[in-house]
This record gives C-alpha cells, sequence and structure tokens, in this order.
C-alpha cells in the first residue's frame, strides 16, 4: 500500500509539499543516505547468559537515485521503531528490506555500534568486575544479506626491543585491537575477544590485587609484541578458525615513551 507522500508530483493527499520526491537534474546519485546516532534498545546473544540487553547507536542508510532531490529520514525511524522495542540480529534482514520498499532503494545498510559487557576474574585472586567492550554489527542489503562483526579490544603489550636493549626492564603500553569479521556460521562475541586477549602481552582486567598485579606484569615481561607481532597473532587465530569467512585487523599502541602511537593494519578473506 503506498504512503501518504509517496506520489512523485511533489505534493502527498495532505496538500503538504513533499521536497523529498522532486526531480534532481544535476543527475548524481548518492552511495548512502540516511540517519546517525540513533540511540535504541538492542538485544545481543550472551555466551555466559544467553542474552544481553544493551544500547545500540544506529546508522541507517539507503542509495539515493540520481533522480530524487532527497530521501525521506522519517521512514528509517518508523523502521526501527516498528521492530519492536528491542532489536536483535535476526531483525536485521527484515528491517533492511523494509528500507529498502519504502524508500525506493537497490540497497540498505545498517551500523549498530554497543557496550558489551563480560564478568572478568583477576588471574590469581579471582576478583570478579564488569569489562567493557565496544562491539558492533554491519549488515547490508541489496537482494542478499551479508553481516560483518566488530569488535574493539584494550590488551597490554611490552615493546621487545625495549626489552632487549634495555638493563632494566621494558617500557609497556595500552593496545587496542579492532577485528572486523565475516563467518560462516554463529561465532560468540565472547570468542573473539579470548582470540584478541590471548594475542596480546596480557590480557587487561577490571580488578587487580598486588597478586594479579604481580602476575600481570611478569606475564607481559614474559610476551613482548610490537604491533606487528600482535595483528599476525589475532590473524593467525582466525585462520585456524574454520567459522571465520573473512576479517579486517588494526591495532594501534599507545605508546608510553614515545609521542606518537605504532599502527599496523592487516586484511585477509578465506573465500
Amino acid at each position: 500500500m503506498p504512503l501518504p507522500n509517496d506520489d512523485t508530483s511533489g505534493s502527498n493527499v495532505s496538500g503538504l509539499p513533499d521536497i523529498q520526491k522532486t526531480p534532481d537534474d544535476r543527475n548524481i546519485a548518492i552511495d548512502k543516505v540516511g540517519v546517525r546516532r540513533v540511540k535504541f534498545p538492542i538485544v545481543v546473544l550472551d555466551r555466559a547468559n544467553e542474552r544481553q540487553h544493551t544500547i545500540g547507536d544506529f546508522t541507517l542508510t539507503v542509495d539515493l537515485p540520481s533522480h530524487f532531490k532527497g530521501t525521506h529520514m522519517s521512514r528509517f525511524l518508523e523502521v526501527l521503531n516498528e521492530t519492536g522495542r528491542e532489536i536483535t540480529v535476526q531483525s536485521l534482514p527484515r528491517m533492511l528490506h523494509e528500507m529498502t520498499e519504502r524508500l525506493h532503494a537497490k540497497q540498505a545498510h545498517i551500523e549498530v555500534s554497543f557496550p558489551y559487557f563480560m564478568e572478568k576474574k583477576a588471574p590469581v585472586t579471582g576478583m570478579a568486575g564488569m569489562m567493557e567492550y565496544a562491539c558492533g554489527f554491519k549488515a547490508q542489503g541489496n537482494g542478499a544479506f551479508d553481516i560483518q562483526l566488530t569488535v574493539t579490544v584494550p590488551v597490554a603489550t611490552l615493546c621487545p626491543c625495549s626489552k632487549e636493549i634495555s638493563k632494566y626492564g621494558a617500557h609497556n603500553q595500552r593496545g587496542w585491537v579492532t577485528v572486523m569479521v565475516e563467518t560462516f556460521e554463529h561465532v560468540w562475541l565472547e570468542d573473539l575477544i579470548d582470540a584478541i586477549e590471548a594475542s596480546g602481552s596480557c590480557a587487561l582486567y577490571p580488578v587487580l590485587k598486588r597478586p594479579d598485579e604481580k602476575w600481570v606484569t611478569e606475564t607481559a615481561y614474559e610476551n613482548p609484541r610490537f604491533v606487528e607481532d600482535l595483528v599476525r597473532e589475532v590473524a593467525i587465530r582466525f585462520d585456524n578458525d574454520p567459522r571465520v569467512k573473512a576479517y579486517e585487523i588494526e591495532v594501534e599502541n599507545e605508546e608510553s615513551i614515545h609521542a606518537h602511537n605504532a599502527y599496523a593494519y592487516l586484511k585477509r578473506s578465506k573465500a
């Protein structure tokens, strides 16, 4: 059923002009147009507790043909709100379909980022705390449905060069590993987080007592990592995981003795 302002004459049944549908003579199509920074409740799968409720930050876009002046921004919000009070990954294909139908588009895109929490115990004392990870999904529909998982994980890294040349100790810092993964089947966010944390000099923890701090310091010292080492270690784990179809890995170290950050990037597809 057509929406009230779906005619192409530049007006709708209410008599108000529909400027978005008026012709544009510049002959330039737009790849993505839509809305950003839309907050909405979502539900994601949780390996330990089955489901976790969190808040998603959405970007919803479609392509715009060259002959349309603009898109109808309100329709993105209509699709989001009509999907339900809480969005899941299973909701995304239907949302993409609705976006292409209502906005007369060939392609639709959904990006959502959200905080994800895991309970994590200290390595020696077992003191528990909640660890936050920045996660997300990127989905697109153009007849087919593709989805990409994203996660950013902080780790500790210790400089191999500093360890080798210094008489006392070695400099260390916090590294940020961001991965974007396409999979053949379901992969837990926790599985990706575990693989990344195992690739650093040492994992980070929300709560550390003195015995834990000693363990973390010594563990990092025994596992020095350049950003090049870290990106390769994560790649090896993804290469050995048959569920992973393609991936991108980005590593940035917040250098503790330099005025710059160290950076590495790797992209690979098994398909």
